[in-house]
């Protein structure tokens, strides 16, 4: 492109909100490079902090080129959030959300043709392990590698479990609730419906998470154990093995060879990398508590679940099937912000989206309630 041709206000637009997003995905990295206790950790998201930067003035020298103003830059909700959360409850919390996000930067400059460079810098597994490899301010060990890689696949999905458990207990105990009022039931009787939904809802998570983590870490550990032995009987072919693996991510393959042949020497650490980088499973983890994951479980439903009930404690009738329904919907719009931070979606739009889909499922059974208790009072 040329400094001689027509630029449209669309691509002006365009140019200005990749500016805005780079910015925020610079200031994203440096907070995890601050909230990362592993020093070599650290440094890689400092480095992707540089090749965002780079990124954000790629789209300020076009902007400057079309002879537009930038805007004026400020963290947006989704970047202060994952900054918090990081900070709050460690890094592992974000990292999923973080892939998710650049996945779609990826398809989002994919679908630019003057910006596929820029999309293949946003293939973040690729990315991370070349700066990892590449890194100037010393090598990472294959440990650290794997510690990444099994923080992307098994660290944060705490996070979207949270967000979408609160929605559930929201949903489901809000349609419950205006079923019976539609029903037209008494005040006591509501109450005790709502209460009783949110109680065997809760119950119900918490026993399915419990049974789900702990199955889960029964499986790992055997898994887990079966690689140790295959470590102590055959260390070679499972230092070819991991080899192999960083191969296939774009290592070079003499220095995958060394990088697996140095894991290997020490048994405790191959059994760490190569349960991550071969299971995908994070051996000081396995999946999590059982008992910590069914608490969760049940404290999420439940605070979800006791939105729609509150105003039938204080109000009755009319009054209070109005006040549920605000309540509710101020619950399900800020619910539905909450997965800004793994779709990447606006919040305007996934708040409302959340609010659309959970009145609906409320008008639903409210209308099924109303048609039933009209039958069973004639």
């Amino acid at each position: 492109m040329t400094d001689e041709e027509p630029i449209d206000r669309e691509q002006v637009n365009r140019y200005r909100a990749s500016l805005q997003d780079e910015l925020n995905g610079v200031a994203l990295y440096e907070g995890l490079a601050e909230a990362e206790t592993n020093p070599q950790i650290a440094t890689v998201y400092r480095r992707l902090a540089g090749v965002e930067q780079s990124h954000a003035n790629t789209w300020l020298q076009r902007l400057r080129a079309a002879g537009a103003e930038p805007p004026r830059f400020g963290l947006s909700f989704r970047t202060r959030m994952l900054i918090w959360l990081a900070k709050r409850f460690g890094v592992g919390t974000v990292l999923p959300s973080i892939s998710s996000l650049e996945q779609v930067d990826s398809r989002k400059y994919g679908q630019q043709k003057d910006a596929d460079t820029l999309a293949r810098d946003e293939q973040s597994h690729a990315r991370l392990l070349n700066a990892i490899t590449q890194s100037k301010s010393g090598e990472l060990d294959g440990s650290a590698v794997a510690q990444i890689e099994g923080r992307h696949r098994t660290g944060g999905n705490a996070l979207r479990a949270a967000v979408l458990g609160a929605n559930d207990g929201l949903v489901s105990n809000l349609s419950l609730v205006m079923g019976v009022a539609g029903a037209e039931l008494s005040p006591g009787a509501i109450l005790v419906t709502g209460f009783a939904g949110l109680l065997a809802g809760a119950c119900s998570m918490a026993l399915g998470e419990w049974l789900s983590v702990q199955s889960s870490r029964e499986l790992y550990e055997r898994q887990i154990g079966i690689e140790k032995q295959e470590i102590a009987a055959a260390p070679k072919e499972e230092a070819e093995e991991l080899a192999l693996i960083y191969q296939g991510r774009g290592i070079p393959e003499q220095q995958a060879r060394e990088l697996a042949s140095r894991i290997l020497q020490d048994q405790a650490s191959a059994l760490d990398t190569l349960s991550r980088e071969e299971l995908g499973i994070d051996p000081k983890e396995l999946g999590g508590s059982a008992y910590e994951a069914a608490i969760t479980s049940f404290l999420l439903f439940a605070a979800g679940a006791i939105v729609p009930v509150i105003p039938f404690i204080f109000f009755h009738g009319i009054t209070a099937a109005i006040l549920s329904l605000v309540l509710s919907t101020f619950g399900l719009f800020v619910i539905g912000a909450g997965t800004t931070l793994f779709t990447g979606r606006t919040l305007l739009f996934s708040g409302t989206r959340s609010v659309a889909f959970g009145l609906a499922a409320a008008a639903v059974t409210f209308g099924i309630g109303r048609l039933i208790g009209a039958r069973v009072a004639g």
